[in-house]
């Protein structure tokens, strides 16, 4: 086996989108106590395509508003900074890696599943009392590293692919084989170039096999996320089989029969209007 050197293409993003420096600076304001929010919100307002996106969230019928918002300032308020921004971040990224012209992997699909997951992460995260926005962004990322490796090396994945098929692989098993790595490793390392909080990248690396204290935390809460999407059938693709969730993460989380139930609920009553408001 060949094993491919994936860390000077993560680190330079060679081919991979370029997000804006509000964006970033969205970003790596995440997990930090320092935050200027008047600041990264005047930058928010400046930015025409983030403040259209913003105002066009606010005012879905997904947040139910009683009256229309009118500037960015407003979206801040009435969302919340850390809503606001996990919106913001969520939306740049789907728009930048939805004209990338992979051909390896469905790209809707693919974000309907993330979408799905990011959903389901915020709602277990409320009912575990962790932070949902974190939880909403790693969600979303948690299969990033898919499209890392199907955008760098597209004939390497086609392989991937057709061991998932010839051999009933599971994703991950068939990228270890091929590239030496998968995708939770590769995801975790674009996270680590993006300069996203520590939490968020072990969440993105760990989703398959969260350890230690991870397991009641934000890697805890999207594994299980992972794990309850593909069961609902929401995106996920042909190639994918439902991952094992670990009773572990389950039993750390604290999480009752009733809490599946409610999650589920939300979730599948969120899916479709997200998916459109985002995509």
């Amino acid at each position: 086996m060949t094993v491919v050197d994936l860390a000077p293409v993560v680190t330079s993003l060679r081919d991979l989108p370029v997000l804006p420096s509000i964006v970033l600076d969205l970003i790596h304001s995440l997990g930090r106590d320092d935050v200027d929010v008047t600041t990264l919100a005047e930058k928010m307002s400046r930015d025409q395509a983030l403040a259209a996106k913003l105002l066009r969230l606010a005012n879905s019928s997904f947040y139910g508003l009683a009256a229309k918002v009118k500037t960015v300032k407003q979206a801040i308020v009435v969302l919340g900074f850390d809503s606001a921004r996990a919106l913001a971040v969520a939306s740049h990224v789907i728009d930048g890696f939805s004209g990338s012209g992979c051909t390896r992997v469905d790209v809707a699909d693919f974000w309907r599943h993330s979408i799905a997951t990011a959903l389901c992460a915020k709602n277990l995260a409320r009912q575990a009392g962790l932070d949902q926005d974190a939880a909403f962004i790693a969600g979303l990322l948690h299969d990033i590293g898919r499209l890392v490796l199907a955008i760098n090396f597209p004939d390497r994945y086609a392989e991937v692919l057709e061991d998932c098929e010839r051999n009933d692989a599971t994703m991950y098993a068939a990228e270890l084989r091929v590239f030496g790595l998968d995708h939770q490793r590769a995801g975790q390392m674009l996270a680590e170039a993006w300069k996203f909080p520590p939490l968020i990248q072990r969440a993105i690396g760990q989703h398959h096999a969260p350890a230690g204290a991870d397991v009641g935390d934000l890697p805890g809460v999207v594994h299980a996320a992972d794990a309850m999407v593909h069961a609902l059938e929401l995106g996920g693709g042909r190639h994918v089989a439902v991952p094992r969730l670990l009773d572990a993460a389950w039993d750390s989380l604290g999480l009752t029969p009733e809490h599946l139930l409610a999650v589920c609920r939300e979730t599948e009553g969120q899916f479709e209007e997200a998916c459109r408001l985002l995509m």
